[in-house]
């Protein structure tokens, strides 16, 4: 079984209220509204089992840590840990962001664009990087943590910091992909879970819910100044239940996918709609015009560019059969996807290219104030997400995407900046904070 990590950021506070930096500096705390994120926080872990639980000692994560725990009965404390202590700030710590912008504009524009290009100088007059200092901070915690907790442990563990420090540890935890830093988001009091099992000499590394705020009020985060786009996987089939390969044959939902796709009808229906877009498959379709009984009058465009990969001879088998006749290459898939060319099927690179031109063409057409829902199948999503991540077909193993998850994703308002993932694969509509949804096939 894999190690399993809780990201958790510190609830809101008195310095995130007044828009102040905080950076490592102590002087902001939780607000009444902060401490009752980190109490829901708790309520919703409740029936998680945890091994540890690892805080920054800065005040405002130390009651964070505090108002997950309180209502536990199994005497977990908090082990305070420096390794996951907020980004050094030191010359703008305790100034608004209106009078950062002023006093530094040079600086907050290299923050903004090449944060590992920032220098600053500190009171003593000596130069550093704050975002270098902070990658090299969260290697060496991850590798503590790692000895402490070995990937095959089955351990879980909760972590609980600042903005700054666990998207370097994210960064760090998906091998540092260019611009990584600025394609996250984590909102106050936000979970996110990372799953890390043996591979080789290494780990595997498994995103199973980033920047999940839905034990809050409300449940997805703020959209920002560009676009938006909803991504959601298709809701369960018999076989996804059964383990078959699906591909491109052209499965209908199940009861349990209906009832899914209404669950995501129930998560989405306060946001505002105005597009929607689908695979040309029943089964995303279907969920689609599930979801959609909450906005009457979209029309749905369906997108062939959107299909599932197609498995080739491998449809309609079950992973023992296809054991059976493609052993090696089955476990090549496994292993290195981005390698195997299915038989008389598409490879990774050939739905990558696809999947993410339709995405680059939908996002393209919505103006800043749009939100559009689109709708896909696994691997689809995948790429589509690596692609986000900026990471590569090697890497679609490091997403999951249950069935009727919710994936968000907020297109750039400036030039030259990333579309950030605001929130991925959203499942607690579905029941509980972890992903329960079948295994399926890919």
């Amino acid at each position: 079984m894999p190690l399993r990590l809780l990201l958790v950021r510190h609830g809101l506070s008195s310095f995130n209220v007044e828009r102040r930096i905080q950076g490592r500096d102590d002087l902001s705390t939780l607000t009444a509204s902060g401490h009752e994120q980190a109490r829901r926080l708790g309520q919703a872990l409740a029936d998680v089992p945890m091994k540890a639980v690892y805080s920054s000692p800065l005040k405002r994560a130390a009651s964070t840590a505090a108002g997950i725990l309180e209502n536990r009965d199994d005497g977990l404390e908090p082990s305070f840990e420096d390794g996951l202590l907020e980004i050094d700030l030191e010359p703008w710590s305790g100034l608004t962001a209106a009078e950062r912008s002023d006093r530094f504009p040079e600086e907050f524009a290299t923050w903004k664009q090449k944060p590992e290009a920032l220098e600053l100088i500190r009171k003593d007059g000596s130069r550093y990087r704050p975002y270098e200092e902070l990658m090299k901070q969260a290697r060496r915690f991850l590798d503590e943590l790692i000895k402490r907790h070995p990937v095959n442990s089955d351990d879980t563990v909760l972590l609980v910091g600042h903005n700054a420090i666990l998207r370097c540890l994210i960064v760090s935890l998906l091998g540092e992909p260019e611009r990584g830093f600025r394609r996250l988001r984590l909102d106050n009091a936000s979970l996110s879970i990372f799953n890390l099992s043996p591979r080789d000499n290494g780990h595997q590394l498994q995103i199973e819910c980033l920047n999940s705020t839905a034990h809050l009020d409300p449940p997805l985060p703020a959209k920002g100044e560009g676009s938006r786009l909803i991504l959601v996987r298709h809701g369960e089939t018999n076989w996804n239940r059964e383990g078959r390969f699906q591909g491109q044959i052209d499965i209908p939902l199940n009861s349990n996918g209906h009832a899914q796709a209404e669950a995501a009808r129930g998560f989405l229906q306060d946001v505002s709609l105005q597009k929607a877009y689908s695979s040309s498959m029943s089964r995303p379709r279907e969920t689609a015009e599930g979801i959609l009984k909450s906005h009457p009058g979209i029309s749905i465009t369906l997108t062939d560019g959107l299909m599932e990969i197609g498995h080739g001879l491998w449809e309609g088998k079950l992973e023992s059969e296809i054991s059976a006749d493609w052993g090696d290459l089955l476990e090549q898939w496994k292993r290195s996807p981005e390698t195997v060319q299915m038989p008389e099927g598409e490879t990774i690179q050939d739905v990558w290219n696809r999947s993410v031109d339709s995405w680059n063409a939908i996002a393209s057409s919505l103006d800043s104030k749009e939100t559009a829902l689109v709708v896909a199948h696994d691997a689809v999503n995948k790429t589509i997400l690596c692609h986000l991540l900026g990471l590569s077909p090697a890497d679609i193993w490091a997403v999951k995407q249950g069935n009727g998850g919710v994936t968000v994703v907020d297109m750039p308002s400036e030039p030259g900046q990333p579309a950030v993932v605001a929130c991925l694969n959203l499942t607690s509509h579905l029941g509980g904070v972890l992903d329960r949804t079948a295994a399926g096939a890919l």
